[in-house]
């Protein structure tokens, strides 16, 4: 898949952030899952992580917790990354309507302002 493809689908832009978060679910083989990981960039109403160090199937339900936040999302896709069994996943918020503001406490509605600046105010607020 391309990234003029990927852009053409996604309907927000992404905000490179590396946040921890803890993530609980099921991987690939059924089996109950809670760990820690970080984000690598995050819309208003999804995100890509890093450092999942199982397989999980897209379409399935995971629990993210940051901060004071617990936000149920759906796998909407899985990456393996390099030899060591570490994956990237990218999630969609399930309950958007109920986050009305935004998730992650990082004022990401900044319409208008250059992509640099975004990452700078995600940066300094992190």
């Amino acid at each position: 898949m391309s990234s003029v493809q990927d852009k053409s689908r996604r309907k927000q832009d992404r905000t490179r952030a590396v946040l921890p978060v803890r993530v609980r679910g099921k991987d690939a083989s059924g089996a109950q899952f809670d760990e820690l990981a970080h984000t690598l960039d995050i819309t208003p109403s999804g995100m890509r992580l890093g450092a999942i160090r199982r397989e999980l199937k897209a379409l399935d339900r995971v629990i993210v917790l940051y901060h004071q936040r617990r936000i149920e999302f759906t796998v909407m896709w899985t990456k393996l990354v390099g030899k060591h069994g570490e994956y990237q996943v990218g999630l969609q918020m399930v309950a958007q309507e109920q986050q009305r503001n935004d998730p992650w406490g990082l004022n990401l509605a900044h319409a208008g302002t250059p992509p640099a600046s975004r990452v700078s105010a995600v940066s300094g607020a992190a």
